[in-house]
């Protein structure tokens, strides 16, 4: 094995060997209590300093019996004296060892072998001890009792900083990307972007519960792929021998508890489609879809505004944010646009009124990349995504869409052709996607059935017809208002990230040819 080790690695080897051999495990079993963490250490110093303005601090009420973990991240060793600073779960702060408060006694191999020599950057340790101020002005911890309590036998990236330049910073994309696990060590940042993203799924999960919505979970694996137009990924279930798909939405479970008697539930899900990808696209994503029953798509449009209102708000203490170059603000009420209006503004046809061989015309006259398999929906769609999206910055509700793209939604109460439905757009992408929901089971049972022509002609991304859910619907649903949101995309606008990538702790990428 050695064969494929650098000199780095061989030499952590070495150390871990001589750890072994200086009576040190390296890898102990018993757990280490942990009473305080880095930035409440430096809180407190903080907080005393301002107490007692002037003074030097010796000790710090409170903090006079510390015990704390972490990862080392530099280490400097003066004679008598070593200063480690380590990184736990919320930043750094430096260890003060000297020998003589270590190996009070006659043994000095904690110190002089164990510390001075056999400790590397990545390592994991334990220190118990008392904060204080050195006469530098940093504040440290005074360290009576030391442990390791995990080797790294494979080095960091370790990003230096040298008159406001930095150097060996871990930036390229695709290594980030690989190695998560370095990039939240290293780069500060990547860390507080998935904590910003817990709090963005709290606030929205708090704002649904304080509404009454019930928080439920459907199958991942179904029979059916059903609730949007997509291609999804096949399976085989052994114990069953039949061929099962991971979900490409989670629609028409959440109606089916409608009909259950459920008047408002939410799942926040986890959906798979077998599609390219893309700084906006991963294979993998999270969606949060919401049903509420007795409601429709402009009651959910106004409950969407408020909703988002409040993330903005809670995240940014202002609903207005950075977005790249652009400033992007969440103060409701969003505009409102049909999806008709939007393709005449910005394209200069008016195609409401088109045949479907016309659209593709049009479509073919903007050197858009379509074809004879696609139906008037996949046409239309096709259309505003290439020439229209990208322009609503502010976010916008896209309305009134034709019936062919939308097979599961509501008839326009007043608009022949249309059906109840609205996409939101901010910063030039699709963030949600909402309907007055179909419950009229023989119109939806036709609608499938149009899915299926659409399938035949090739469109594989037609849907396929969920029988079962049509018998649900048999049995009656109320008018109900649904919307799905995808989260990915929400946190790339709420912590400004330009790609999806950024905001999923591991995206997929291309496997690695890895052998050791």
């Amino acid at each position: 094995m050695s064969e494929h080790l650098n000199d780095q690695e061989i030499a952590r080897r070495e150390k871990l060997k001589g750890l072994i051999e200086a009576g040190i495990d390296p890898y102990p079993a018993p757990m280490w209590e942990v009473n305080a963490t880095a930035k409440e250490i430096l809180d407190a110093v903080e907080k005393h300093k301002a107490a007692h303005p002037g003074e030097e601090v010796h000790e710090v009420e409170g903090y006079k019996n510390i015990s704390i973990a972490g990862r080392i991240m530099s280490i400097n060793a003066k004679g008598k004296v070593t200063f480690i600073k380590i990184l736990d779960n919320t930043t750094r702060i430096q260890l003060f060892i000297s020998i003589d408060n270590i190996c009070p006694g006659e043994d000095k191999t904690l110190y002089n072998t164990v510390i001075k020599g056999l400790l590397d950057l990545g390592d994991f340790v334990g220190a118990k001890g008392e904060a204080f101020v050195t006469k530098t002005g940093e504040t440290s911890i005074r360290v009576k009792e030391f442990k390791v309590l995990g080797k790294a036998l494979r080095p960091m990236p370790v990003v230096k900083e040298k008159d406001g330049e930095v150097f060996d910073a871990f930036t390229d994309p695709e290594l980030r990307w690989r190695q998560r696990y370095v990039d939240l060590v290293v780069n500060p940042d990547v860390k507080d972007t998935f904590l910003k993203r817990t709090r963005m799924v709290k606030t929205i999960r708090d704002f649904l519960n304080d509404h009454g919505g019930v928080e439920v979970d459907t199958p991942v694996l179904q029979s059916i792929p059903g609730g949007a137009a997509a291609r999804p990924f096949v399976t085989h279930h052994n114990a069953l021998d039949t061929q099962l798909y991971l979900r490409i939405a989670n629609e028409l479970y959440l109606k089916r508890l409608i009909v259950g008697g459920f008047d408002f539930v939410y799942e926040f899900s986890r959906n798979f489609r077998n599609e390219g990808m893309s700084r906006k696209h991963n294979p993998e994503f999270t969606i949060l879809e919401f049903y509420v029953a007795y409601k429709d798509y402009i009651w959910m449009m106004e409950f969407t505004e408020r909703m988002l209102e409040k993330v903005a708000t809670a995240m940014h203490g202002t609903t207005e944010l950075a977005v790249g170059d652009n400033k992007i603000n969440f103060k409701a009420p969003f505009k409102r646009i049909t999806i008709y209006d939007a393709i005449k503004e910005y394209t200069g046809h008016d195609v409401s009124a088109m045949t479907e061989e016309q659209i593709y015309d049009v479509c073919k006259s903007l050197h858009l990349e379509v074809d004879k398999t696609m139906g008037k929906g996949k046409l239309i769609d096709e259309l505003f995504s290439a020439k229209c999206e990208k322009n609503f910055i502010q976010p916008t509700f896209i309305t009134d869409y034709p019936v062919e793209m939308s097979p599961l939604t509501k008839k326009h109460r007043s608009k022949e052709g249309l059906v109840e439905r609205f996409e939101l757009m901010v910063n030039g992408q699709e963030i949600g996607n909402a309907y007055s929901e179909l419950n009229d089971p023989l119109d939806q049972r036709a609608r499938f059935e149009e899915q299926v022509r659409l399938m035949e002609r090739g469109d594989d991304e037609a849907m396929f017809i969920d029988y079962d859910f049509l018998r649900a619907l048999e049995y009656g649903m109320p008018p109900t208002a649904g919307i799905g949101i995808g989260i990915d995309r929400l946190c790339m606008l709420m912590t400004n990230q330009p790609t999806i990538q950024e905001v999923l702790f591991f995206p997929q990428m291309r496997p690695e040819n890895l052998t050791s």
